[in-house]
């Protein structure tokens, strides 16, 4: 199997997902299995040409293939990312190595372009450039469908929402900086797109029921052995899960669906 991203960092360094994936957590979205299926199923993906940028390790390719799309490429900058993605992948689809703001995608060749949990480690220029290129490569009436991080209400105190992007920076080593639901519909409009569909999810990564249904048991003891041998992670964990716990009520899994128009 080939190795993860940032597996030559110390535990201290490594971002929060990969630290999890390194742990053995497959599913890395802010809003679950649960949302990322309801995310899917929003969408047309039998005998459809399917774009997914920044697959991480595989496990939402493995739903979009169970659907018998037309086609699946999938976009990673990350040369180790997409080495895992290939592995899952195989004969059935074919993986880029490229930036998702710049895919080098044939313009207007995809019918869905998805992506999950990685606008929200974007700053607004980046998130803007990614959402650009997917339009670029969907076709006229094709579908952009996002799982990202989101705060709430929608008329957050802008200090609280600040307070909790460097919390969340401190805690899982990344410049997150998840929107509101009015925020990311905004940016999805400001592009052309017409937003179809909104859905949410607890933001409960970390906690026990959400594993159980994400990971099942065996998924659950493996991550827990791994965490009692390894004090430093297990260290990271609690310090993420206590950010999470801290701004429960202003985080959430945020799914949306857009359409390009004819």
């Amino acid at each position: 199997m080939s190795t993860l991203p940032q597996a030559d960092r110390p535990i201290d360094d490594v971002q929060g997902h990969w630290l999890l994936a390194r742990l053995g957590k497959r599913v890395l979205r802010p809003g679950g299995l649960e949302l990322t299926t309801q995310l899917l199923d929003e969408v047309h993906l039998a005998g459809a040409e399917v774009v997914e940028l920044a697959p991480a390790i595989g496990r939402t390719a493995t739903l979009i293939l169970a659907a018998e799309p037309a086609g699946y490429v999938g976009v990673d900058a990350d040369p180790s990312a997409a080495a895992l993605v290939a592995e899952v992948v195989g004969e059935r689809g074919r993986i880029v190595t490229a930036d998702a703001a710049d895919t080098g995608l044939p313009g207007g060749s995809a019918d869905v372009v998805i992506g999950e949990a990685m606008l929200t480690m974007q700053s607004p220029r980046g998130k803007k450039a990614i959402i650009d290129e997917a339009v670029r490569v969907l076709k006229p009436a094709g579908h952009y469908a996002i799982h990202e991080l989101g705060l709430q209400p929608d008329d957050l105190d802008p200090a609280i929402a600040d307070e909790i992007r460097k919390a969340l920076a401190r805690s899982i080593k990344v410049n997150a900086r998840p929107l509101t639901a009015a925020e990311w519909t905004a940016l999805l409009t400001e592009a052309g797109l017409e937003v179809e569909w909104v859905g949410r999810a607890p933001m409960a990564l970390l906690q026990m029921r959400r594993n159980l249904a994400d990971e099942g048991v065996r998924g659950v003891l493996r991550i827990a052995w791994n965490l009692v041998r390894n004090p430093g992670a297990r260290r990271r964990v609690l310090s993420m899960r206590r950010t999470f716990t801290r701004y429960a009520d202003q985080l959430t899994g945020i799914a949306l669906v857009a359409r390009k128009p004819a």
